[in-house]
């Protein structure tokens, strides 16, 4: 489609201001390409305002624009937005950049180890297509829908969670990130500390600053969180949140062990604080993984646990429905945030959800990325430690998918991923996984946005040309 459009747009000086171009069916057998592309060039061009497509009638080239006014003085923001944060405890600016990393696409011919989500040929795209369409269809599917969320959405996710968990006590969000957004804001007030594993999630560190927390570092190792330094950081510091990922954690790939599940809680529960659990890649876990551990709120009569959950990192980053559980008086302070925010879930989505994960293609999509994402994690560990032996690769996890590796002492992070980028390949550095000073430098390397197991191998020959520039 891009070069279609290209293409176009260097011809259209051949046509006069308001002149008509060709029709789609010439422009199919010329360019040899389907109708749908056609369609989305000429759309792209006049989002771009080059044409003007009359329905009937055609495209037309557009007559030229107005001279655009002089830019404006926002100089002034400057002194306001510093002005406005003057009396915080802890600065409220935003830094996204380690959220942005994961996001934004790398340039074409650029292998992609940065990604956050399932290559699209992995996405279940007939099955997403297929319940959008029968959602569309169901009666109600364009109403307003409960601010809760859907009543049935909410038991299938009780369901999944667990334990005594009911559908009474789950809310419908937007996504994993607006339902740690949503927690944090309900749990903490601005300039409160809350303990974070270290390293985490780069997105939940951007929110808990951006809400005006202060995240407060507690190590983990191969078993997840350390109960003894947990216990020491809510002594030091009075927080009353604990946010972790007892789950194949980001990025460490760690499964919070047996023996610590209980004592985390009973630590909450002395501290008289909550914990919020992000178990955010339950559905995506390996071939050999073997029985998985419940979630920590299907072990928590008491209230200590609200759980985060969301069907994005199985599906498609744009099939953004997630699930917030809690118990007890907090769930209206987060229904009340929620409400605030956004409103609701849009219906339809939410129609959508329930015909997916009700359909047979649920549990073979389910069952078909757990035997991929296995193939590629071997793939990558073999490539590396063939090409890379150099660096560490202290824990190979059976679920998520991404690798966490430890540079050499010394290795200077930023050039790594620099020169990573030159030799075509985009990579995650490991600074922005840290709320303090990193013990190292480190890397991590996503197995699930690439192409195959060609492109992973590929892959890891330019990281080691990468490290032979700068590592010598």
């Amino acid at each position: 489609m891009a070069e279609l459009a290209e293409r176009l747009r260097r011809e259209l000086d051949r046509y006069p201001q308001g002149g008509k171009l060709p029709s789609s069916r010439v422009l199919v057998e010329r360019f040899r390409v389907s109708p749908v592309t056609v369609s989305r060039a000429l759309a792209q061009l006049a989002a771009e305002g080059l044409v003007v497509t009359r329905p009937g009638a055609g495209a037309f080239r557009a007559r030229p624009r107005a001279a655009a006014p002089a830019a404006g003085d926002t100089s002034w923001q400057e002194v306001a937005l510093s002005a406005d944060g003057a009396a915080d405890l802890v600065p409220r600016s935003v830094d996204a950049s380690g959220v942005l990393v994961s996001l934004a696409a790398p340039p074409p011919g650029v292998i992609e180890f940065n990604g956050g989500y399932l290559h699209p040929p992995l996405q279940p795209e007939r099955a997403l297509a297929a319940a959008l369409s029968r959602a569309g269809r169901r009666p109600g599917a364009w109403g307003r829908p409960p601010v809760e969320g859907l009543a049935e959405l909410r038991e299938w996710f009780a369901r999944s969670i667990g334990g005594a968990v009911t559908a009474a006590e789950v809310l419908i969000t937007a996504g994993g990130q607006a339902g740690l957004t949503t927690a944090l804001r309900a749990l903490a007030p601005p300039g409160a500390p809350v303990l974070v594993e270290s390293p985490t999630y780069p997105g939940m560190l951007a929110i808990a600053r951006a809400a005006g927390l202060r995240p407060v570092p507690v190590p983990v190792d191969a078993d997840g969180v350390r109960p003894a330094l947990l216990a020491d950081a809510f002594r030091a510091t009075g927080a009353r949140v604990l946010v972790c990922q007892p789950l194949f954690q980001n990025p460490t790939g760690a499964v919070l062990a047996a023996g610590r599940r209980g004592e985390v809680l009973r630590l909450a529960r002395e501290a008289g604080a909550f914990v919020v659990e992000d178990d955010f890649v339950r559905r995506l876990v390996h071939e050999d993984a073997g029985p998985l551990p419940r979630p920590l709120a299907a072990d928590d009569p008491d209230g200590v646990v609200v759980h985060v959950c969301s069907l994005t990192k199985a599906t498609s980053p744009s099939f953004r429905v997630s699930a917030l559980a809690a118990r007890g008086p907090v769930l209206e302070r987060l229904r009340a945030i929620q409400v605030v925010d956004t409103f609701f879930v849009p219906r339809p989505l939410q129609e959508a959800a329930l015909e997916l994960v009700g359909s047979p293609a649920w549990p073979r999509h389910l069952r078909a990325i757990a035997a991929e994402l296995r193939t590629r994690r071997d793939t990558m560990t073999a490539a590396l430690r063939r090409e890379l032996p150099d660096l560490a690769l202290p824990h190979v996890p059976a679920g998520g998918y991404h690798l966490w590796l430890r540079l050499p002492d010394g290795c200077d992070e930023a050039a790594l991923t620099a020169a990573a980028l030159r030799a075509g390949v985009a990579v995650t550095p490991g600074r922005p996984y840290f709320s303090a000073e990193p013990p190292a430098a480190h890397l991590r390397l996503s197995f699930a946005a690439v192409a195959g197991g060609g492109e992973i191998t590929e892959g890891v020959r330019r990281l080691r040309a990468a490290c032979e520039e700068v590592l010598g």
